[in-house]
C-alpha cells in the first residue's frame, strides 16, 4: 500500500475479531514506526506502553466510561500512549513560541502507529476518552496517559466505511 491509499483505508475500527490475537512481529513494526516519527528537537516526549492479555482487558474497562468506546473489550492490543518531559531545546521552544509541541508530537507518532497498522492489515481506533488515573495504575506510569489506541484485526463486518471529510475549498487556502 502506498500513502494515499493507506490514507483512504484508515477508519477508527469499531469492530474486533476478539478471537484473533495481534501476531508479536506486527507490534513491534508498528511501535518501530512510532519511535521513528519525527518530534521536536528529536526529542520524543511519549512512552508507548503495550498492553495485551489481562492488561490489555483492565485498560478497555477504563475507556468505556458513559456507553462510549464499548467495542474496546474487544480489542486484543491496547497502546497507551504517555507524556514525558521535553528534551531542554525543545522545551525553551514551547516556552518562547507558546506551543505545546509534546501534543503536536503524540499526534504525528500516534499517525505513524495507525498508518503502519493499516498498511498491515490491522484496525485501529485511536480513544481519548479514558479514566487517566486508574490507566497511569495499570500501566505504571507517573504521567498522564494523552491517548489509547485499540489494536486489532477487525470483523469481517467491520467493513470500510465512506469518508465524510471537509471538502478541500474549504481546509485549503492558496496565496502567492
Amino acid at each position: 500500500m502506498n500513502f494515499f491509499e493507506i490514507a483512504e483505508n484508515r477508519q477508527s475500527c469499531r469492530r474486533y475479531d476478539a478471537d484473533r490475537m495481534v501476531e508479536a512481529e506486527k507490534i513491534n513494526t508498528i511501535i518501530e514506526a512510532g519511535r521513528l516519527a519525527p518530534s521536536a528537537c528529536n526529542g520524543q516526549p511519549y512512552h508507548f506502553t503495550v498492553c495485551k492479555g489481562e492488561a490489555a482487558k483492565k485498560v478497555a474497562s477504563h475507556v468505556t466510561g458513559m456507553g462510549m468506546n464499548k467495542f474496546a473489550a474487544d480489542a486484543p492490543v491496547m497502546i497507551v500512549i504517555s507524556e514525558e518531559n521535553y528534551v531542554a531545546t525543545a522545551a525553551f521552544g514551547a516556552r518562547v513560541k507558546e506551543n505545546d509541541y509534546r501534543s503536536i508530537d503524540i499526534g504525528i507518532a500516534v499517525a505513524y502507529i495507525t498508518a503502519e497498522a493499516t498498511a498491515m492489515g490491522l484496525g485501529t481506533c485511536i480513544l481519548g476518552w479514558f479514566d487517566d488515573e486508574k490507566i497511569r495504575a495499570i500501566v505504571g506510569v507517573d504521567k498522564p496517559v494523552r491517548l489509547v489506541i485499540t489494536l486489532g484485526y477487525a470483523h469481517e463486518e467491520d467493513t470500510l466505511r465512506t469518508k465524510k471529510r471537509k471538502t478541500l475549498d474549504s481546509l485549503v487556502t492558496e496565496i502567492e
